[in-house]
């Protein structure tokens, strides 16, 4: 029977790498056979993540890059084409959230939250794109957020430029999905909810009132574990998914069914 979730022969890219869920995805991936360059902008973060890699005996290149500017990622992508001669599986999930309303925020932070969280998309997917339509054949995974289709109304944890930012990710993962199918191409966004990461440790992980709330109203009693995203990033990046186009995969416990 085939293994449908084998990934031995394809090279994963994956951006936001250095740590959190983007370590967790890059490791995973290689457990499943792919060869993996991990993006991010800290050297010394991407180095760790490559040694647990290497452990796999697969095939990793760490790439320092500014998913923000354009020249940086087209070295990165370039880079990643030099070493592996092909990419078949772009993850997109750098991203950032920062705290505040409309009528409390900066420019400049507003600004940062779709330079990051959108921007950073389209300039990772603009250089690879092309070389998946040449090939014929891509997995283009976008790192979302269910905070794109649900919000907080307590004042320490609205971020309006992160719900709105990520809803931009389920639009334009659905823009590129409809056009990109015919290549052979197939496009999905997952959105997860809370997951401990670097960044969410330091902020919701540390306030008790929030987790309390958080796992009162969340169907599953928790947030997210380690590792737990990593069967949907699997799914969406191998060809179990070949038929699945411009989906939104929420994975957060049931918290946005109620």
């Amino acid at each position: 029977m085939k293994n449908y979730y084998d990934l031995t022969g394809k090279v994963a890219v994956i951006t936001g790498a250095s740590s959190g869920l983007g370590a967790d995805a890059a490791l995973s991936y290689a457990e499943a056979g792919a060869d993996v360059a991990i993006l991010a902008r800290r050297q010394d973060k991407l180095n760790a993540v490559k040694e647990e890699i290497e452990k796999t005996g697969r095939k990793v290149l760490a790439v320092v890059c500014d998913i923000t500017d354009e020249e940086s990622v087209k070295a990165a992508m370039q880079s990643v084409m030099d070493t592996f001669g092909h990419i078949d599986i772009l993850l997109n999930n750098a991203g950032v959230a920062i705290r505040g309303g409309v009528d409390s925020m900066s420019v400049e932070e507003w600004d940062r939250a779709f330079d990051t969280n959108v921007k950073g998309i389209f300039l990772a997917s603009k250089y690879v794109v092309n070389h998946m339509k040449e090939q014929g054949y891509g997995k283009i995974v976008n790192i979302a957020s269910v905070n794109a289709i649900v919000a907080d109304k307590e004042d320490m944890f609205i971020r309006h430029s992160y719900n709105s930012s990520k809803a931009a990710v389920v639009g334009l993962t659905r823009g590129m999905a409809a056009s990109y199918a015919r290549y052979g191409i197939t496009v999905n966004a997952i959105g997860p909810a809370l997951f401990e990461s670097e960044m969410t440790s330091s902020t919701l992980f540390k306030s008790e009132a929030f987790l309390n709330k958080y796992n009162a109203v969340n169907p599953a009693g928790r947030p997210g574990n380690k590792g737990e995203l990593n069967g949907t990033v699997l799914y969406l990046s191998s060809d179990a998914s070949s038929y699945v186009q411009g989906q939104f995969i929420v994975v957060d416990g049931g918290g946005a069914l109620v």
